[in-house]
């Protein structure tokens, strides 16, 4: 597996996600008939790259960190096939440097880097035209976060080399509370490590490295005066200020981007990055105010995943931008816009972390207009209630073919709605689609956009197979234990099974998948709700486990974690939509294990 890894996987179909679109909350959508929006989606003027300057001063670089600091998040490990999925949408996206892992975690990690920087970072991509369909030659700048330590930069520095544009990004924590409780350092001794790495970073031949002083929003300052000082002496060309404990308000933190600029020797010479967390909900207004202060850069994740509350989030920054970059001095970004629900949609489901319906941009309810004055005015004039257009992001309004599926429905119907809803799926998976859907249009009288949302997300979304769901059956009541069968084929096709009793249907089957997989699993969250309302709804299940065997990953701040997995399912059958969640879960945690392995 490992030596596969140096090439870029070929797959049998190609799938084009594009803008899914919801239903449940789109009254009002069907009535409305929306004109192109009058503002530009990409964006023309992206400066030549050159890693500490940027021509034009209104330019902002978006550094995207979903892949790094969103995975973070627990329960949101990624495939290496899902990570390189993402970047390279991430490419087409436009966006200007992805952080695409902490090579130093784990092997698995380092290889998912170094595959990203072969692929994406040399718009290697034949498969999906990643950046030919949007701002031709686009290539982005691949990252590899290192902690202030020899073997770390070095593990950075072998996943980013092969990209066009690699960087390393290093950091050493900087406030006092984490010098003297983590770190257990002196002032002096952090500037002599931050110094010396970054230098020694540069002696490794890499032209682009940025530095970060952890905890920066808790900062002394004329200690981070200092200390950046020396850092861009020995040769970075990035300084990013991490609010990492999302403690400042706007104003605080937009003064310690203007306080910084004014006073620290040298930072003409490099770009000023904000990195916000959000643990107050005030990381999109942080990382603004931050831009108009003086970052140039913003670090932001899809969908605002990220440690604890998250990140800022990279479609409520561009939009901001995109929409009041005039009062913010003309500023503007290099995304083209029109691909940010696709984005989000791709990450919520391969991070397993639902979006909640009233989040800003991406939200279900985004759009949606129930109340009867907003609607009125909706119908007189859009602008009355919505200050942009859905157009700009990619959500196109539903229902537009007048397409009603059914048992009686062909593959061609099937696939006209699924284009509709946002996906462009051809061959294998539009067929394994396809009888999903006749499966449940046999029991169930109106299919709903939802409940092929829910099916496409099931088949499509799914980790590499190491085992496949084949069959189950469940006996269960007041009068005895529960009891499952369940039976699931190999990758070389032979077909296993088990018998188990459990406390219920759903721990029996799951007691039963154990004995196939032979995997000792710990499970740690399991939740199910209805796609729609009504008895016979589908039933979308997600769990979250993880390896019993103690299989983890080295976290940023070098405490030793446990991975997390996670899976879902959807059914008309809540055994089987469980089922399937947990196997999809298994297959996760064995495919990541399977690549560390090898």
């Amino acid at each position: 597996m490992a030596a596969s890894l140096s090439h870029t996987p070929t797959f049998s179909t190609t799938i084009t996600f594009l803008s899914p679109t919801t239903t449940t909350t789109s009254r009002l959508r069907t009535l409305l008939h929306f004109k192109p929006s009058p503002y530009p989606t990409l964006c023309s003027r992206r400066p030549d790259y050159t890693p500490n300057h940027i021509p034009n001063p209104n330019y902002i670089r978006i550094f995207d960190t979903t892949l790094r600091d969103g995975e973070q998040s627990p329960g949101a490990t990624m495939t290496t096939i899902e990570k390189l999925r993402i970047a390279r949408h991430l490419a087409k996206l436009g966006v200007d440097v992805i952080e695409a892992g902490f090579p130093a975690s784990s092997e698995a990690d380092l290889e998912a880097v170094k595959l990203i920087a072969q692929d994406v970072g040399n718009n290697n991509n034949s498969n999906n035209n990643v950046a030919r369909e949007g701002e031709a030659g686009h290539v982005p700048v691949i990252c590899g976060l290192a902690r202030c330590n020899k073997s770390d930069i070095d593990r950075a520095w072998e996943a980013v080399k092969y990209a066009r544009y690699p960087r390393i990004h290093t950091f050493i924590a900087t406030s006092e509370i984490h010098m003297k409780y983590k770190l257990k350092m002196s002032k002096e001794q952090v500037v002599e490590k931050a110094r010396s790495m970054v230098a020694y970073a540069r002696s490794l031949g890499c032209d682009d490295v940025e530095f970060s002083p952890e905890d920066a929003g808790r900062s002394e300052r004329e200690f981070l005066y200092e200390i950046l000082g020396e850092v861009i002496k020995a040769g970075a060309t990035t300084l990013n200020i991490p609010d990492t404990v999302g403690y400042n308000w706007p104003r605080e933190f937009g003064q310690l981007i203007s306080d910084i600029k004014a006073n620290t020797p040298g930072i003409e010479n490099v770009i000023i990055s904000t990195h916000c967390q959000n643990d107050l909900g005030l990381s999109t207004a942080n990382t603004l105010e931050g831009a108009y202060n003086g970052a140039r850069q913003l670090e932001v994740t899809i969908n605002g995943i990220g440690e604890r509350a998250g990140n800022a989030s990279l479609e409520e920054v561009v939009m901001a931008l995109k929409c009041k970059g005039d009062l913010l001095g003309g500023l503007y970004t290099g995304i083209d816009t029109r691909h940010i629900l696709m984005a989000s949609k791709m990450v919520e489901e391969y991070s397993g972390l639902q979006v909640q319906p009233h989040k800003a941009i991406v939200g279900a309810n985004a759009f949606a207009h129930e109340s009867g004055i907003h609607q009125d005015g909706m119908l007189k004039n859009r602008n009355t209630y919505e200050i942009m257009s859905p157009e700009d992001i990619g959500l196109f309004r539903s229902n537009e073919s007048g397409l009603t599926l059914g048992k009686l429905s062909g593959r061609h119907a099937l696939k006209a709605k699924l284009f509709e809803l946002g996906y462009d799926i051809d061959g294998r998976e539009l067929n394994d689609v396809f009888w999903r859907f006749k499966s449940v249009a046999e029991l169930k009288k109106v299919i709903t956009d939802d409940d092929l949302i829910a099916l496409v997300s099931d088949e499509v979304f799914q980790p590499t197979v190491v085992w496949k769901f084949g069959d189950v059956q469940v006996t269960c009541g007041t009068l005895g234990l529960s009891t499952a069968t369940v039976k699931l084929i190999a990758e070389d096709g032979t077909e296993q099974i088990a018998c188990s009793t459990g406390t219920g249907p759903v721990d029996a089957a799951y007691k039963a998948v154990d004995l196939i997989v032979k995997a000792p699993v710990k499970l740690l969250e399991y939740s199910m709700s209805a796609v729609t309302a009504g008895i016979d709804a589908i039933a979308s299940t997600r769990v979250v486990i993880s390896a019993d065997d103690d299989h983890t990953t080295t976290h940023a701040s070098g405490e030793q974690i446990s991975r997390t997995y996670s899976g879902t399912g959807a059914s008309m059958d809540i055994v089987i939509s469980s089922v399937r969640a947990y196997v999809g879960a298994v297959n996760k945690m064995l495919g990541l294990k399977k690549q560390s392995t090898s």
